[in-house]
C-alpha cells in the first residue's frame, strides 16, 4: 500500500444522531483497509447545510463529490466498502 493516494471523506451529521455515529465507526473500520482523511461536519454549525441536509443525514461525500444522501435507506458497509473499491480501480 505504498503510494496509493488517501480518499477525503466527509461525514456531514450533527450531534446526537445515533446513524452518523453507527456511519463513522464504519468509515473508521475502513481507514483500515484504505488509505482516507475523515473529516465530521456538523450541519448544524452552519444554517444553510443544516437547512439541505436535515432530511438525509447522514450523508458521506468522497473526494469532493456526495456520494451517499440517507434517503430511503442510511448507507451500508458493503455499500461504502464497493465504492472504495471502485474507485481504487479508477
Amino acid at each position: 500500500m505504498g503510494n496509493e493516494r488517501a480518499f477525503d471523506i466527509v461525514l456531514y451529521g450533527r450531534k446526537k444522531c445515533h446513524l452518523c455515529d453507527e456511519v463513522e465507526l464504519m468509515i473508521r473500520s475502513l481507514a483500515e483497509e484504505f488509505p482516507l482523511r475523515l473529516q465530521m461536519v456538523d450541519i448544524e454549525s452552519d444554517p444553510s447545510l443544516h437547512e439541505e441536509m436535515m432530511l438525509v443525514i447522514p450523508v458521506v461525500e468522497i473526494d469532493g463529490e456526495i456520494v451517499f444522501r440517507s434517503i430511503s435507506h442510511v448507507v451500508t458497509f458493503p455499500e461504502l466498502l464497493q465504492e472504495l473499491i471502485s474507485r481504487v480501480n479508477r
